[in-house]
């Protein structure tokens, strides 16, 4: 979905002036204002809108609704920028009647890229959505009406670098498009017909249609090209009834069939003895020891057997001057076995390379006579586990000269793949849909958090500071909301542009029983002593 003013016949960077970068009114609908890199490329790389599409002739098309008689019907037209310039188009939230007749006198509309207030006789066209505006990925954040654009860039930039983790969970505050951005996103299985389940396990599931048998093959630790694991978790049980389109498997960062990028924890905004100053990040120690934030990372290593003018390489156990302990994880042609738990330093493939023919001194050369010893003559090259680099071997992938098409003078490649858990450490970065993003600076022991009246610990603390000024206030609506679902036990959908108002957020969180908008008083871990003030608290 990402399109490109670079390229073949584009432009290059350094011509590419303000006005081509700008967002224009034609963008309305078919490329998103927001979603852009930030550096060199702002603006030259965008990506399309939710409902935008690509016509036969190259054109970017958005659909409208059509008014007839100041009544809007079910019918979709897809226009491109120069034929809607001569419509009046009105928004998508306007109010209408249950037969779908525009009931206000007057509407906010666009008309030639103005915008302008048309009388309800004059509308030609009413959007199909509000976020028919915004790209997939900026339709996640919710509150986005709250935010400053700045920020909503980064939150919708940042989502694509969130790492999938062991146990994901949905969202308790979302926008509606998690479950549609997960089923499309091609990571997930979704099935393709009507049926029922005939068998499952963690490797397959085998459906039975009118059409015979049908088998998904799922994933179990593949290596993505980040690195990261994907591993397909099934939803469905033996003898249940699917449909077609129904979600089968989860995939990475996917629950019971919704995006789920992060985890529901619980934040305070509030300073921590300085701990979190310029954006820092203080958690608690609980989001290490029960692996909220721990994933799963495959690192490859690859050796090649090379042809050298001394002779060719050789794959083998006997390295010398190696120990019989620094070999014990080796089989006899000289790989590391499947499944074993290696450090930094472990060999993982004996090689060992021919030297040159050197001067050997006479006493060498009356060992070698009486010996026959020719181990001298080669070199240790092996293969072994770098610093950072330890775990579990998963796999061994081996490419033959005889069978695969390698460079010259290569004889064989070897690859070996280790599985990593890693939990979340100081100096790993954390960021919210809002563009709020921080380094953990200091793991607090789970007593030394400030909890609640209640004894609940604090999970995470982020420095206020981090708000007024970078006007991204959907992020305080989001904990407060979070709280709510929470406390009522159900999760909260808040559409972009089309969601929950302040006065609506209000009239929730007194049924939740929330006082004092959302602010609670915290107690210190250490001391046992009240903070000076309330604080904000949520999920």
């Amino acid at each position: 979905r990402r399109l490109t003013a670079l390229g073949p016949g584009g432009l290059s960077r350094e011509r590419a002036g303000l006005e081509v970068r700008d967002v224009h009114y034609s963008h309305y609908g078919r490329i998103c204002p927001i979603e852009t890199p930030e550096g060199p490329n702002i603006g030259l790389i965008n990506n399309l809108a939710t409902y935008a599409k690509i016509n036969a002739f190259g054109f970017i098309e958005t659909p409208y609704r059509r008014v007839i008689d100041c009544k809007v019907t079910a019918e979709n037209d897809y226009l491109t920028a120069d034929q809607e310039k001569n419509y009046v188009v009105a928004q998508a939230n306007i109010r209408l009647s249950d037969k779908g007749e525009i009931l206000d006198e007057q509407v906010v509309a666009r008309f030639q890229g103005e915008n302008i207030i048309a009388t309800r006789n004059d509308v030609d066209y009413v959007d199909v959505s509000p976020k028919q505006i915004v790209s997939i990925a900026t339709s996640c954040i919710p509150f986005l009406e709250n935010d400053d654009a700045n920020r909503a860039l980064m939150g919708a930039n940042m989502q694509r670098q969130a790492i999938p983790l062991i146990s994901p969970n949905s969202p308790y505050v979302g926008t509606g498009v998690e479950y549609a951005a997960a089923r499309d996103s091609g990571l997930a299985i979704v099935s393709q017909y009507d049926g029922s389940v005939d068998y499952v396990d963690a490797t397959r599931i085998v459906l039975k249609t009118k059409e015979g048998l049908k088998n998904y093959n799922l994933d179990t630790f593949v290596r993505s090209n980040q690195g990261t694991s994907l591993t397909h978790v099934p939803l469905v049980k033996h003898g249940q009834k699917v449909e077609k389109g129904q979600v089968l498997a989860d995939g990475p960062s996917i629950d019971k069939g919704e995006l789920a990028l992060g985890q529901n924890v619980v934040v305070a905004f509030t300073t921590w003895n300085g701990y979190n100053y310029e954006d820092a990040i203080i958690v608690s120690e609980r989001l290490v020891s029960e692996d909220v934030f721990t994933s799963i990372h495959i690192e490859e290593y690859t050796i090649e057997r090379r042809q050298t003018k001394q002779g060719s390489e050789e794959i083998t156990r006997e390295i010398p001057n190696i120990s019989e302990n620094a070999r014990k994880f080796l089989d006899d042609d000289g790989l590391v076995i499947i499944g074993t738990e290696v450090k930094p330093g472990d060999i993982l493939v004996g090689k060992v390379t021919p030297k040159g023919q050197t001067q050997l001194s006479p006493e060498d050369k009356l060992l070698q006579a009486i010996f026959g010893e020719k181990s001298k003559n080669v070199k240790d090259n092996s293969l072994r586990v770098p610093n950072g680099g330890e775990g579990i071997i998963q796999a061994i992938k081996c490419f033959p000269r005889e069978k695969y098409e390698l460079s010259a003078d290569v004889l064989e490649v070897i690859k070996i793949y280790i599985v990593q858990k890693r939990k979340i450490q100081e100096g790993d970065k954390m960021a919210g849909r809002h563009g709020n993003k921080g380094v953990i600076s200091k793991i607090l022991p789970l007593e030394d958090m400030p909890h609640m009246e209640d004894g609940t610990p604090i999970d995470i603390m982020l420095n206020p500071l981090g708000v007024p000024s970078r006007m991204n206030i959907g992020q305080v609506l989001e904990i407060h909301l979070g709280m709510v679902a929470k406390k009522l036990g159900q999760k909260v959908s808040t559409p972009v542009f089309d969601g929950m108002t302040n006065e609506e957020l209000i009239e929730i969180m007194e049924k939740a029983n929330m006082k004092n908008f959302g602010k609670e008083v915290l107690i210190d871990g250490r001391s046992g002593e009240k903070f000076d003030n309330p604080v904000s608290v949520g999920v």
